[in-house]
């Protein structure tokens, strides 16, 4: 499911043993994704570990059909590798902090990469190589505006994305186009955070409509 060339569609990879060790060693402990290269320190966006979302879903799929005959399931898996889907309008991999479906599959590391930060931030960061400092300084700057790793909000922000999947899932509903509405599809940090923590709830048109199933 591995990503290595972000410009192009998914293509079939026949891993190494240095490749399979790892996604071994990474199913037993998930902390390793850490300890890979992050989006702000990769030289080249190649360098970032990326997963083709909808390639999980299928090996996924086939392992819940093996297992589990009851198609009224939904089953939703949570991971910190980032996944990724192609998008043939400008031919590259984007980040995904959700991909609704059954298997629903929300990535942690895809909430934080995936919406944008400020535009001011980036141009700060690249400044801020070009000198060879420390970006960290950069992030102390926009504190709060964005989520980051082992960021306190993330639960709070899953459980959004979580009630996604299982209204996409009961009602064939995509995202809503109200930011006033955590089942908005942000496409930026701050509207993520304005819809899932200052908002906080549905929009009056999908919640009649969560009410109506009697759940």
């Amino acid at each position: 499911c591995r990503i290595f060339d972000p410009k192009m569609p998914f293509k079939e990879h026949l891993p190494n043993k240095q490749e399979i060790d790892f996604e071994k060693s990474v199913c037993e402990d998930t902390k390793l994704m850490e300890k890979t290269t992050m989006v702000e320190n990769a030289e080249r966006i190649e360098d970032v570990m990326m997963y083709d979302g909808f390639e999980i879903q299928n090996i996924i799929y086939d392992i819940i059909t093996e297992n589990d005959s009851d198609s009224n399931n939904l089953h939703i898996v949570f991971t910190n590798k980032l996944t990724c889907t192609y998008d043939i309008t400008d031919n590259r991999y984007h980040g995904r902090a959700v991909i609704c479906s059954n298997p629903a599959i929300i990535s942690t590391a895809g909430m934080i990469e995936a919406p944008a930060r400020p535009r001011e931030y980036y141009f700060d960061v690249m400044k801020c190589k070009m000198q060879g400092l420390d970006i960290q300084n950069v992030k102390k700057n926009y504190n709060g505006e964005f989520l980051d790793y082992h960021d306190k909000r993330l639960s709070k922000i899953a459980e959004g994305y979580l009630l996604q999947a299982i209204f996409y899932y009961m009602t064939g509903d995509t995202f809503c186009d109200s930011l006033d509405c955590r089942l908005n599809n942000a496409h930026w940090q701050k509207d993520l955070l304005y819809s899932q923590l200052k908002i906080g709830k549905l929009c009056n048109k999908h919640q009649a409509l969560l009410d109506k199933l009697h759940l």
